[in-house]
């Protein structure tokens, strides 16, 4: 058995939360049809390039909405599983030492990684599990990357403590930083993820300078999150997005949950 996961990180910053990071996992089995799903209603809505956030405008509102429900059915389906992971800026470490940015994009990377799945809570297999993570290209030296995927790499020796059973693996190369615009699942994380960030830090109240209307693109990007948060509600009702999702009645959550947050709070 094989699980496939996508993470992206959004920006490390905003006026309200910041160090955003998402991913969503899925079993190797239903991967192709998957994709290949996604990437037909893309053709069919004349969407050529890479998916994004950034790229959401009032022309093409209605076609992001569409995969976007594509996206959700699968989810709802229990076939793809949604991790989100930000900070409240309020929320600081109580050390005030100096601590590198770079330094601090790694470790939460890595804290997102190692619990936001629920890999170690995965129920007991005969077989061994094998988990192959594909990070969207990372912003820094090749040394310091190759080093952040070796640790990644020997996280199942933490997930495996106490398990019986077949053993969670992640092989050698199979931690990578991949290009985006190849992987459309990773697209449709990034569209996740920057709607989570809009909406937290309150940018769909932003008016252009001068102005006292928001702008055309702002008011397309809301009706997009608002689209998001329906389906997520459709899945699990009065969902807030500001808090780390509850257990919700799942015997195993950490594991089971079809969408979940973690408003991440440094010690």
């Amino acid at each position: 058995m094989e699980y496939i996961i996508y993470c992206d990180e959004s920006n490390s910053s905003g006026p309200k939360f910041g160090d955003f990071f998402g991913g969503c996992i899925v079993n190797s089995r239903d991967w192709r049809p998957i994709t290949e799903m996604l990437e037909t209603k893309k053709k069919e809505l004349n969407l050529f390039g890479e998916l994004k956030w950034t790229k959401v405008t009032a022309q093409y509102l209605d076609r992001y909405i569409e995969i976007v429900d594509l996206f959700f059915d699968f989810v709802r389906d229990g076939k793809v599983k949604v991790r989100i992971m930000f900070r409240n800026n309020e929320d600081q470490p109580s050390s005030s030492a100096t601590r590198r940015s770079d330094d601090k994009y790694f470790k939460l990377y890595y804290q997102f990684l190692k619990h936001s799945f629920g890999l170690k809570d995965i129920p007991a297999t005969e077989e061994d599990i094998f988990i192959r993570i594909y990070l969207d290209q990372l912003p820094n030296t090749h040394e310091k990357c190759k080093e952040f995927k070796e640790f990644v790499q020997r996280l199942p020796a933490s997930w495996n403590a106490g398990r019986t059973g077949g053993k969670l693996c992640i092989r050698r190369g199979d931690v990578a930083d991949v290009c985006s615009h190849d992987h459309v699942l990773l697209q449709c994380t990034d569209i996740i993820l920057g709607a989570m960030y809009f909406r937290l830090n309150e940018l769909h109240r932003e008016k252009p300078m001068g102005s006292r209307c928001r702008g055309k693109r702002t008011i397309a990007k809301e009706k997009l999150y608002k689209h998001i948060n329906n389906r997520i509600c459709e899945i699990l009702p009065h969902f807030n997005i500001g808090i780390s999702t509850g257990v919700r009645n799942y015997q195993n959550p950490a594991w089971e949950l079809p969408y979940s947050h973690w408003k991440f709070v440094p010690r």
